[in-house]
Order: structure tokens, then C-alpha cells, then sequence
């Protein structure tokens, strides 16, 4: 792993919204991305596979979702306690 990439931008979950924790699931999904497969020709090349392929896309939703719900917990589902 990298040690130049942060892999939770800001080292924190927590957002003012949960239009900033959807922003940052994405985030955290795409750097999963780049430290699994740290060479940038290599993603450029696999990119068109995936986004011509229904599963791939799926994948990728399911966990974007994943780590939305991580930070919606760490917010408290954005309520004051």
C-alpha cells in the first residue's frame, strides 16, 4: 500500500450531510481502486470492460453503498444527539 495515499480523505467519516457522505463513499471506493491496482495505465485500460458490463456496474454500486452506510453510522444518520 501507498504510503502517500490517506486512505479516509481528512482521517475522519464524519459530514455535515449526507450529500458529503455519499461524496465521501465514493471517494473511499475509488482510492479501494487505486491501492488495489496501483498502476494508472493499467485501471485506463481495464475502465472500458467494466463500464460496459451490467455486473461490474452493480459491483461498484454495492460497494459505494457499503461504504455510504459505514458513514452514515459514523454520523449518526446525520441527527444530533
Amino acid at each position: 500500500m501507498s504510503e502517500q495515499t490517506q486512505l479516509i480523505p481528512g482521517n475522519s467519516l464524519i459530514t455535515n450531510t449526507p450529500e458529503e457522505g455519499r461524496a465521501l463513499a465514493i471517494k473511499i471506493a475509488r482510492l479501494t481502486i487505486k491501492i488495489t491496482q496501483p498502476d494508472a495505465k493499467v485501471r485506463d485500460r481495464l475502465r472500458p470492460a467494466y463500464a460496459n458490463d451490467a455486473a461490474m456496474l452493480i459491483a461498484i454500486g454495492q460497494t459505494v453503498a457499503a461504504e455510504f452506510a459505514i458513514i452514515a453510522q459514523a454520523n449518526d444518520y446525520w441527527r444530533k444527539a
